[in-house]
């Protein structure tokens, strides 16, 4: 195998946002590698700098816009893609020197830019490659990421602005992807895109050869086959809409892991039409109780936003009854922020800060009291962790029910002699809002 040499080309490169944008991240790097390109982590040792910018929401805005502006002081020749790339004057107007601007999943245009900063030394050998690419979660978990885009408008988000509109990799190719990954020693595949439900509706839920049968571009069937590499598979933002029953018990058999990620963004119906969500008109509680009912250790995590505009203390209130009864493990809140380009922005008259804020924390009070309640319960069962790290105090691994850096973790106290990728069933005897802590079962 070739071996990186200081006088190779070398690229330092800077990754925001969500899992989507680190998959193009991941691609980007995989053809830089395959180039013969060296990653660096100084500015001031690159020859050229890539920034993958975030531009969701005002902060992400912000963050891109310092990340670019610490690249460009530190070494000056600096390649901007990924979201913001979309909004190119914002870009060029506070830093006109940049190299090139390009939108998400642009990998031509990025490396176009590279190539013409700093040419490749040499041509590749394929062997300087691993076979999964290269990758920047740890070894043991990716992100399997199976549509680009988005058919839904929320008033809230500009993604399908930037990322476009739905548009699903044939199912044969994800596939083919999961199995390269499982090869390489990854132990939980995290399924992700903008609406995993709507996965292969732009393709007509086509079919495509895989193993010597023909499967549908579509999640049940997607879910089936994933469910067959012996990896965790998680599903990420998931709409509720009906079919996705046909999912829960593949996960009651164990052929999928039992965790849903579904965005519910509000419970008000009005503030829901507001919002232009998909699938609103759902009876979201009696599907939620329905499926606990077929597969009782099943996760839910979801997000919402509280002060959108136009909501009313009577909206809250709903969004209050609605997280009360529906009991979900794994909760994220977020005071609404407005994003340029967003219709939201004009809908109605904004919420206060200090309200929605006060909202907020009234929110998340109520959910911190049902996520410790649902956690205490527990206690005194023996579940299976997926080890992540290893430190003084024993290992941190994740339950069936963490989802990494969004969920909570498991502590095992005598896991000093663990390694990140085992798979350990672990006894819980403690628990908090948000994590649990146990000790190695005996006779694992």
């Amino acid at each position: 195998m070739s071996t990186p040499t200081s006088a190779d080309p070398k690229v330092g490169f800077v990754s925001l946002g969500c899992p989507k944008a680190l998959v193009d991240s991941e691609r980007i790097l995989t053809q830089l590698r395959a180039e013969g390109y060296r990653v660096v982590p100084e500015y001031a040792n690159a020859d050229v700098v890539v920034v993958n910018t975030c531009g969701f929401i005002d902060s992400a805005v912000e963050e891109s816009l310092e990340a670019i502006g610490e690249a460009m002081a530190e070494n000056g020749k600096v390649v901007v893609t990924g979201c913001l790339g979309k909004r190119a004057d914002l870009i060029s107007d506070r830093f006109p020197e940049v190299l090139s601007i390009s939108g998400p999943q642009d990998y031509n245009s990025v490396m176009k830019a590279i190539h013409a900063q700093v040419p490749p030394k040499h041509d590749p050998f394929f062997d300087l490659l691993p076979p999964q690419g290269v990758k920047l979660t740890p070894r043991h978990y990716a992100y399997l990421k199976i549509s680009e885009g988005c058919n839904h408008r929320c008033s809230f988000c500009i993604i399908p602005s930037m990322r476009g509109d739905l548009r699903s990799r044939p199912v044969n190719e994800v596939l083919a992807e999961a199995e390269r990954l499982v090869r390489s020693g990854v132990k939980e595949l995290l399924v992700v895109s903008q609406d995993t439900s709507a996965y292969g509706v732009d393709q007509r839920y086509a079919s495509y050869p895989w193993k010597g049968r023909q499967v549908e571009t579509r999640m049940t069937g997607l879910v089936r086959e994933l469910g067959e590499f012996g990896a965790w598979v998680r599903l990420h933002y998931v709409y509720p809409y009906p079919y996705v029953d046909q999912v829960i018990p593949m996960m009651a058999e164990g052929r999928v892991l039992p965790y849903l990620d579904i965005p519910f963004q509000h419970a008000s119906p009005s503030v829901l039409k507001a919002m232009k969500r998909p699938a609103h008109a759902e009876k979201v509680l009696d599907r939620l109780k329905a499926w606990r009912e077929q597969c009782p250790s099943l996760t839910i995590r979801s997000t919402f936003i509280v002060g959108f505009p136009g909501e009313t203390e009577a909206d809250f209130q709903t969004l209050l009854e609605f997280l009360e009864e529906a009991q979900l493990d794994r909760v994220g809140c977020f005071t609404y922020s407005p994003v340029e380009g967003a219709t939201a922005n004009s809908l109605a008259d904004p919420v206060p800060a200090e309200l929605a804020q006060e909202r907020f924390e009234r929110f998340m009070e109520l959910q911190s009291a049902i996520s410790e309640q649902r956690l205490r319960s527990r206690i005194g069962g023996v579940e299976p962790v997926l080890i992540d790290e290893i430190d003084a105090d024993g290992a941190l691994g994740r339950s069936r029910s963490d989802a990494p850096e969004i969920d909570g973790v498991v502590r095992v106290h005598d896991g000093h002699g663990l390694m990140p990728g085992q798979i350990v069933e672990v006894r819980i005897d403690q628990s908090d809002a948000h994590d649990l802590a146990g000790h190695l079962a005996e006779g694992r």
